[in-house]
Order: C-alpha cells, then structure tokens, then sequence
C-alpha cells in the first residue's frame, strides 16, 4: 500500500458515529469535564469524584482523548480549551446539558431511511407539538448555545447605549436573549412570544436572572397570534426558528414583523445558515437532517434565502455576521 491510499479510517470513525454522542453524553452526565476541571487528572482520581468504576472512567478518558475533548500531558489527563469552555457546569456556555439531551436521541436515527424516503417525519413533527415534554429540558440545553450569539448580537446593535427600547422575542424558549440584554440595559424592556408551557419556563429562568419585572409574555403560536400594535419594537427577534419553518411561513412571519418594527429597527435573525452553493459550513449542513426527521417543511437555509425572503417582505438593508459558534447572525432593516 502507498502512502497516497486512502483508508478505512475516518469512514469507519463516521459509522461509528454514535459512539461519540454516546461517550460526551456519558462524560457530562458524570461531571467527568467538571471534575477534570477541578484538578482530577487519572482515572483513579476521575473514579473517586464521580463515583464510577475505574474500568468505566478509563474508557471514557479514552474516547474523549480520541474525539480531542481531553488531552494526555505528561501522563495525566485535562480538557482541551473546548472542553473547558463549554462543557464544564456552572459556566453560562456550558453545553454538557445538550450534549445529554443528544444522547437519549440517538434511538430516533434509526428511522432516518424510512423519513429520507418520504420526505418528512412518519408520525407527529416534534417541533410543532406545544406540549411535548421534551420542550423542558430541550429549552434549558440550546440557551447554553445561545449566550455568545445573544451577547455578540448585544455587541452589534450597541444595547446597553439603546436606552429605553422596547424588544420582542418570537418563539424565545428559555428568554435567553431577553436576559443577555436587559442585564447589558437597564431601560430595555422585553416581550416573549411562545408556548404557554415553554413561557412558564422562561418566566421561572427569568425571575432567576433577576429580569422579570422587566419582561411580558404573549402565549400563543407565533404563526397565528397577534404580534401586536404596529411599530412597537425597536428589536424583533426570531431565533434557531427559521431551520423547522419552510420559505411561505419565513416570508410571511418577516412581513408581519415589517408591521410591528418602529422607523429604523431591526428584525434580528439567528440560526444555522449554510453556504449558497451548500458547500458548508458542517454543523448547518448536518443539523438539515435533524430537520428532515423532525419537521414537515424545514431545512437549514442559504445566505441567498434569507436575502431573498427578506427583500421580498420590505428590508432592504441585511447584513450577516458569523459568530463564535455554528450560528449565523442576520440584521434586516
């Protein structure tokens, strides 16, 4: 064989996919990047603090050293930089949760054939059932994700020299977006457009923030409920929403929200955006499949679809930013 060759490797690596959702699921739900963190460098060491086997915390030393989350030095273990900076509880980034959440889905792969060949989920679409259960922890898990869109999105619109500026977040899950922001503006002040029962959670993580005075709620499903009097908000939020919708519900909520934005606002847009020729980015391109299995109509869309549905629906100044993250941030006016 020549160096030249390709090998079976990384495909073997792909088809055995799983093993690394299964191995971080198990790593968080264990602590085991916090105990690291927090001076644990041997699986003895790992063992004792988290209360598992030493087998057991051998073997997931070893497939977070092979997927790059943990680093051997001099014969002792520690998170990479990524590691420590987003899977390590208590930090405000901290995606551990996602990543237990990721775990428990990994049953629901099985049915991708059968969906890929119809051309959508067999039974309910997940995201369009209000009471699914699942609505509790999947809203606590993506706000980690959301913190350095929300405060690079902040940076951008220069929130805390707004002064008293009325913001409305459609579809705002946890209220992460309102909380990054009334914290940076004290005069700001913050409307939520959701779910009855995923606004309870919101109003709870809200109070816990130390914002609630400071923020309204509207129950109701955004695609019907009425977003209120027209030219209310200085800012429109619509977040990780855009991927479950397809292109008629996009335009037609972006023209409602044309109706409530004041002279000069914005319509603030985050989500997985991929490239126009669909050549990238990986994360945008991968999460198309999540939405094949779990929606009727959405998909992660192109720079030119955005553009194009938010020329159509009366901005006429959209600007993209990328982002610390697989997020896409994008401003219309």
């Amino acid at each position: 064989m020549t160096s030249s060759a390709p090998t079976s490797d990384r495909i073997m690596r792909l088809i055995t996919g799983y093993w690394a959702t299964g191995i971080v699921g198990a790593a968080a739900t264990h602590s085991v990047f916090t105990h690291l963190e927090d001076g644990a460098t041997t699986a003895d060491q790992l063992a004792d603090r988290a209360a598992i086997s030493h087998r057991g915390a051998q073997a997931l030393l070893d497939g977070l050293v092979s997927v790059g989350l943990v680093e051997l030095r001099d014969g002792r273990y520690h998170n990479t930089p990524e590691a420590s900076a987003f899977l390590v509880e208590g930090r405000p980034t901290c995606l551990s949760g996602f990543a237990k959440l990721k775990a428990g889905h990994m049953a629901s792969l099985a049915g991708l054939p059968d969906v890929v060949r119809a051309g959508g989920p067999l039974t309910d679409a997940v995201v369009e059932v209000a009471d699914n259960p699942h609505w509790e922890e999947l809203v606590q898990a993506l706000a980690a994700q959301s913190v350095p869109v929300a405060q690079a999105a902040a940076d951008t619109l220069r929130i805390e020299e707004a002064g008293e500026i009325s913001i409305l977040d459609i579809g705002g899950g946890s209220g992460v977006y309102s909380a990054a922001w009334l914290e940076r503006n004290p005069a700001a002040r913050s409307t939520q457009l959701d779910w009855a029962p995923i606004n309870a959670i919101a109003r709870r993580l809200l109070a816990e923030r130390g914002v609630a005075d400071r923020v309204d709620y509207v129950d109701g499903d955004f695609h019907s409920t009425d977003l209120g009097e027209a030219a209310a908000y200085d800012i429109v939020v619509y977040s990780n929403i855009a991927h479950q919708e397809g292109p008629e519900d996009n335009m037609a909520l972006f023209a409602r929200v044309r109706s409530v934005l004041k002279p000069g606002g914005t319509l603030v847009v985050s989500d997985y955006v991929v490239d126009d020729d669909r050549s990238g980015p990986p994360y945008p391109l991968t999460f198309a499949s999540e939405m094949l299995l779990k929606s009727r109509h959405g998909s992660t869309w192109r720079r030119a679809d955005y553009h194009g549905w938010l020329s159509k629906t009366g901005y006429d100044d959209i600007t993209f930013e990328t982002t610390l993250s697989p997020t896409t941030l994008i401003f219309a006016r």
